[in-house]
């Protein structure tokens, strides 16, 4: 692998680990995936694609497949939180780009079908707090709560146990939001979503991180997408 190869691997890892976070449901399974796929080796593709190409084949059967195909899943995972374009997704999973659209398409009216939750926004900075909250209400989910501290997330989820969390990572002097989640963890198994500006940051498999990162800003698809997987997943997202 040429020089220019490797600098591009190496900046697609953490973009790698979050698509198989999300696949597989937690960290710990996520990072053992990606490392698996690295000592088995690539397919000739250009490296980004090359590893989710090998992701997406190594990855376990998704424990839900009662709303979604996992080859959907994937394809909704590649296109709305990876940002790839769907002739890139479509190569990733081998298939052409007209049946993977089709497979997006029927996948997007299956996810505005979806089982609702209540949900908790642990979010500091009220305009992006309310953006949340509209975008998680236009997915069909009721948000129970606002927070925008960790003590407060704490006591908002003792108030209202929730079926889903949203939270951002930096709280500014309330906090930081995966201690938030940590502590609320403790007496409640909640899936947690985690929204930051700089997703490469945290995606290092180098301590605890999140297994469902979304990046700001985001749009409703990316939250649906990233809702159902945490949802069907059934864990936490760290440990």
């Amino acid at each position: 692998m040429t020089d220019h190869a490797n600098s591009e691997l190496l900046h697609a890892l953490p973009y790698a680990r979050r698509y198989a976070r999300a696949l597989t449901g937690t960290q710990a399974d996520g990072d053992a995936l990606v490392a698996e796929v690295l000592r088995a080796g690539l397919p000739d593709m250009p490296p980004r694609l090359a590893l989710y190409a090998a992701i997406t084949r190594a990855a376990p059967e998704p424990h839900d497949t009662s709303l979604l195909t996992a080859r959907q899943r994937q394809l909704l995972l590649l296109t709305a939180l990876e940002d790839l374009r769907l002739n890139e997704a479509a190569v990733v999973v081998g298939l052409g780009a007209e049946e993977a659209g089709f497979e997006i398409e029927v996948a997007r009216a299956a996810l505005r079908a979806a089982s609702i939750t209540d949900v908790i926004v642990i979010e500091d900075e009220p305009v992006i707090a309310m953006d949340i909250r509209r975008l998680v209400e236009a997915c069909g989910h009721r948000v129970v709560g606002v927070a925008a501290s960790e003590a407060a997330a704490v006591a908002l989820s003792e108030r209202h146990p929730p079926g889903l969390i949203v939270a951002d990572i930096n709280l500014g002097r309330g906090g930081d939001g995966i201690s938030a989640v940590t502590r609320i963890a403790r007496t409640m198994p909640v899936p947690v979503i985690f929204v930051t500006a700089y997703p490469e940051r945290l995606l290092t498999a180098e301590r605890p991180e999140p297994a469902f990162l979304i990046t700001k800003p985001f749009d409703p698809l990316a939250l649906a997408v990233a809702t159902y997987q945490a949802i069907t997943a059934g864990r936490l997202p760290i440990r």
